[in-house]
Order: C-alpha cells, then sequence, then structure tokens
C-alpha cells in the first residue's frame, strides 16, 4: 500500500455533497479578486508542500483562483519527511526561493522557535482579506494546535485530523456487544476479542517504537490524569504514577494486538483493520475513506465508529494534520496571503471538500447533507474534535510546545518500545526517560505556556 499522509477524512462523503464548477467564486470573491488582480495580476508565487489529499485540491482550484486574481503559481512538492529540514535550511540560506509553506502543524513552535513563518492576523484582519472569510469558523482546537505559537498565528490549518475508534459491527453484533466509550470498556472488548476467531486480533493501532509509540502513548495519559511533562512548568512528570499506570494501561492494550505490533505505523494498522483482521481501530480520523472504500478495504459497510474513549480524568483527544504560512524570506507575502485567503476561504470549503480536501472548518462538518450520508462516522468525528478541544481548554497540546518536541517522542519512545516487548518493566522505562527528557529541556529553546481557553 502507498504511503500518502493525511487521506481525506471527508472526501468520500463529500465528493457527491458538493457541486464544483469552473466559477465557484461567489461575487464578493470576484470583487475581491478584481481588486488583487489590479495591485498583483501578473505576479508568480511558489509554494513548497508535500503530495497530499490537500495539494492535490489545492492544485484543482488553482486555475479559478489565477483566472480570479491574475497571480500564477507554481509547486514545488517535496517527500513528507524531507520537507521540515528543507524549509529550514531555506531559512537559513534566506534563498527567498518560497512564498508559501505547507508545515506539519504540530511542528509550529519549532518554526516559530527559528522565526522563520510570518505573523498572520494582521492580513487575517487586513483589506487582502475577502469579506466572510470567517477565521472563527476554523477548528478551534485546529487553530490553537496548528497554527498558532507564542501566541501569534503562524499558520493556517488546511488539514486537522483527531484519533477515534471504528470497530466491526457485524462481529460486535455477533457476540452482543457494544461500542467501548471508556478506557475500561476498551481494553474489555479488546481482550475479548482476540482470537475470538482464527487470526482476529482484539485492536489494531500505531504503536511503533520511538516518536510512532510515544505519540500513540500521549492520547492516552490524560484519560489517567498523566502526562510526560507538564507543559505549564516543564517539570518532567513520566514517573508520576498516573502517567506510569497510563503506560501500563496501553502496554495492556497492545497485548490484544497483532504480533509484531511494536513496528506498526498508522499504515500497517489500517490495513490489518481493512482486511478484517481485527476488530477494533485506534486511529487517524482522516484514514476513515479508506475503511470505507471498497477498492481496499474488505469490511466496507460493517464499520462502526466511536469517540477516543473516556478515562476516570475525562476524554480527551488529539489535533494533527497540515497548516500553510508565508515565509518571512518570501518575495511576494501580499500576493502570497492571497493564494491563502482564497484557498482557505469559507466560501470556497465545498469546492475544496468536493476535490479531495481534508475538512478543517466547522461549517463544513455542520453540512446537513454531510451528517445525513454517515450519522454515526459524523458523530464520532465532532465528539473526536470535542475530546481534542477538552485538552486544548487545558491549555495543553498533544505534542508539547516546545522546539525539541521530536527529540523528547523519540526517546520516550524508545524506553516505552523496550517495555513493550517486555525487556524492561514500565517503571524502569520512564525512569530511564525521565533522565534523558530533562536533559533535552535543559537544552530548549522554547518553552511555551499556553493559557487554558475559555
Amino acid at each position: 500500500m502507498k504511503r500518502t499522509l493525511g487521506i481525506p477524512l471527508a472526501a468520500v462523503l463529500l465528493a457527491g455533497l458538493f457541486v464544483s464548477s469552473s466559477d465557484a467564486a461567489t461575487p464578493e470573491l470576484k470583487r475581491w479578486g478584481a481588486a488583487v488582480k489590479a495591485k498583483f495580476g501578473g505576479t508568480t508565487i511558489v509554494v513548497s508542500g508535500i503530495p497530499h489529499p490537500s495539494t492535490e485540491a489545492f492544485q484543482a482550484m488553482t486555475p479559478e483562483f489565477t483566472d480570479l486574481t491574475g497571480i500564477k503559481v507554481e509547486w514545488d512538492l517535496i517527500e513528507t519527511g524531507r520537507i521540515q529540514s528543507k524549509q529550514f535550511l531555506e531559512h537559513t540560506a534566506k534563498t527567498g526561493r518560497y512564498d508559501v509553506y505547507m508545515f506539519k502543524g504540530t511542528s509550529v513552535v519549532e518554526y516559530f522557535a527559528k522565526g522563520i513563518l510570518l505573523p498572520l492576523m494582521p492580513y487575517v484582519k487586513g483589506e487582502l482579506t475577502p469579506k466572510g472569510y470567517d477565521y472563527e469558523d476554523l477548528l478551534p482546537a485546529a487553530r490553537e494546535a496548528l497554527g498558532t505559537a507564542g501566541g501569534t498565528v503562524l499558520g493556517i490549518p488546511t488539514a486537522s485530523e483527531s484519533f477515534f475508534i471504528a470497530y466491526r459491527k457485524d462481529l460486535f453484533g455477533k457476540y452482543g456487544k457494544q461500542a467501548p466509550d471508556t478506557t475500561e470498556q476498551l481494553l474489555e472488548l479488546a481482550r475479548f476479542f482476540k482470537e475470538k476467531e482464527p487470526g482476529l486480533s482484539g485492536i489494531v493501532m500505531r504503536a511503533q517504537t520511538g516518536r510512532t509509540l510515544a505519540l500513540a502513548w500521549s492520547l492516552l495519559t490524560h484519560q489517567f490524569c498523566g502526562s510526560m511533562v507538564d507543559q505549564k512548568t516543564w517539570d518532567v512528570t513520566l514517573e508520576k504514577a498516573e502517567t506510569i499506570r497510563s503506560l501500563k494501561y496501553l502496554l495492556d492494550l497492545l497485548k490484544a494486538g497483532p504480533t509484531g505490533i511494536e513496528n506498526y505505523t498508522w499504515e500497517e494498522a489500517t490495513s490489518t483493520f481493512m482486511a478484517g483482521k481485527a476488530a477494533i481501530w485506534f486511529e487517524a480520523t482522516a484514514l476513515q475513506p479508506w475503511l470505507e472504500d471498497p477498492k481496499k478495504s474488505t469490511i466496507v459497510g460493517k464499520i462502526g465508529y466511536a469517540p477516543p474513549p473516556k478515562g476516570a480524568c475525562g476524554r480527551y483527544g488529539a489535533i494533527a494534520g497540515w497548516s500553510m504560512g508565508i515565509p518571512i524570506h518570501a518575495p511576494q507575502k501580499d500576493a502570497a496571503w492571497a493564494f491563502l485567503a482564497y484557498m482557505t476561504n469559507r466560501d470556497m470549503a465545498p469546492t475544496y471538500a468536493a476535490k479531495g480536501g481534508v475538512i478543517s472548518r466547522i461549517s463544513s462538518l455542520d453540512d446537513p447533507k454531510y451528517v445525513a450520508q454517515n450519522p454515526d462516522f459524523v458523530r464520532a468525528l465532532k465528539a473526536s474534535y470535542e475530546a481534542a478541544g477538552n485538552l486544548t481548554a487545558k491549555g495543553e497540546k498533544w505534542v508539547p510546545p516546545t522546539d525539541v518536541a521530536t527529540r523528547i517522542h523519540e526517546r520516550v519512545g524508545a524506553h516505552a518500545g523496550l517495555a513493550l516487548v517486555g525487556k524492561v518493566s514500565p517503571e524502569e522505562a520512564v525512569k530511564a526517560a525521565a533522565k534523558e527528557v530533562r536533559e533535552i529541556l535543559a537544552k530548549a529553546a522554547v518553552k511555551e505556556q499556553p493559557a487554558p481557553k475559555k
């Protein structure tokens, strides 16, 4: 299976709901476009992006944007694993090669620490933004987690995703089981279905040793009142009893998974579930269309959906995905914003979704026709975003807002991986990880202290 990060979480459902035409711009956008064309017609901007469904949607929308504004767009697509390092190098060298950066939203603090991106709120509130843009309609948790650092808006979320549960309705019905709502129920069901039928795993999810495992663990720490670091004081909290309890829970959960789960990324997890070899799947919402695609999945029409499980301390979730911003060395900053203002405009959201874009707006999720296509999925999707919002409301993020977050997760996941395969105890794993995380944090350039949102 070809790896394509960020498969559109609603592209399959939305493609038949929104009619895309070659003239999708509203009268207001046409008026705005004429004004932009008078200033920037003939300008060329260059976008640094990755091969991605949202990129394909924006590329499909580009001809009309160019007709409307006179701004030409060139795309330089780079492998997902290389784009961040390339953009950092471009910044250091001050090349001025690009006008728009597509960047991993969970890395926004690293971009902030290096001073790479231009603050966008002056543009959002300025004359170059068409009326009705509606910044507040962007998913709140995504705005905060994927586009904001240091109290500054640096990016516009363009491909948001959370995490939720998919389960085999046919198997659950056969054995008289209900969808899991709590961490206890999830573990009980995963254990119940393990080998209940030949070759069946109870659950499947990403758990590859290293950063991937740490991120998976972070999906569950707050349900147990735990955390890896206190994002207000930046004390290391890995050795807290609550955090250790969350790791033990995760390890127990993964025991109900397939052999070799310590090597599973989201790709292997999703392939296993689509092949009918697992009863439960705990993964990214953006992958949902694959589950319902008969060309990829053997379980189409047999899937139910539920939000991430609720623990003793509440229900929490994660926000991930991609954003777009303007590098400070961009030669055509204003034209770059005109591009972003058009592509991410509320009035263009239906066209974006119809062309396979990944939803990042509240209004798209609230569309009655969209909800009617798969109410179970939409309910779970909304609840998953609400769970992510619960974490934001605490003033915390799934990925700690520091420029050393990647290194923290790499080391925490390495030690947790040793516990997963039984080489060390959970207590030994967190003790060793805590020592390394303290050393890493001591070298951090940025350690934000986000305020709880009301």
